[in-house]
């Protein structure tokens, strides 16, 4: 195989946060109501908030930093390992913050 694999990864730590909350529990939250009705209802009484998907919801997450690096094709099965090593030569490993998440794999091909 002849190319190159652009990877991108994030640190990450044990302080993360990583929450999904679903747009029904929301609404339920009498403070977070009364900020959307006031927001988007001003003047309006006996407003109800409804999610018409009920499964719908978001993520609450902690921004982290992407870093990049370049492999050859060839060492595709040792992606994770690489960006490791990429991760302590580049001293990104900070006190609890010790794993990585792959968080894409491009490729492109040499002609």
């Amino acid at each position: 195989m002849t190319g190159t694999i652009m990877v991108t990864y994030k640190i990450l730590c044990e302080s993360d946060l990583n929450k999904i909350v679903l747009l029904e529990e929301l609404f339920q939250n009498e403070k977070v109501a009364k900020v959307i009705k006031s927001e988007f209802a001003k003047g309006f009484r006996n407003i109800n908030l409804v999610s018409e998907i009920k499964e719908a919801s978001f993520l609450i997450e902690t921004q982290k930093e992407l870093y990049h690096f370049e492999v050859q094709k060839d060492d595709f099965a040792d992606i994770l390992v690489l960006a490791e090593e990429d991760a302590v030569n580049n001293k990104l490993f900070k006190k609890g913050c010790s794993r990585i998440e792959l968080v894409d794999i491009e490729t492109s091909k040499i002609e």
